[in-house]
């Protein structure tokens, strides 16, 4: 995985900093803090992500494509624009039936709540 931070302070275009790489599923982050990061994915078709879980919430943001999101056995089909939380500690997995591209915003703190 490729992971670089973005210039602070410039615009960019979130969908063109991220290229599909054939059979590959990319990774560019975006900002990395010990209180949580935001990462650019892409996928291409066929690429999964297996399941796993993590201890923190992770919201989902479709910024090319279609994607299938699988929250504790449930599947959510995720088009251009939709976006979805995957709850701290919850079983998830993610498929490209065919290829899209994702903002991920994981969040560390706030959990003593």
């Amino acid at each position: 995985m490729n992971h670089f931070e973005i210039q602070k302070g410039e615009s960019h275009i979130i969908v063109e900093i991220i290229q599909y790489i054939p059979n590959a599923v990319l990774s560019k982050t975006i900002i990395k803090k010990t209180t949580g990061n935001i990462t650019a994915s892409s996928f291409d078709a066929g690429e999964e992500l297996a399941e796993k879980t993590s201890p923190f919430d992770n919201y989902i943001q479709i910024i090319d494509g279609t994607a299938e999101i699988i929250i504790n056995d449930k599947p959510h089909k995720l088009n251009l624009g939709q976006g979805i939380v995957i709850p701290a500690h919850a079983k998830h997995s993610i498929n490209a039936n065919v290829q899209f591209k994702m903002i991920s915003t994981i969040i560390k703190s706030g959990y003593e709540d």
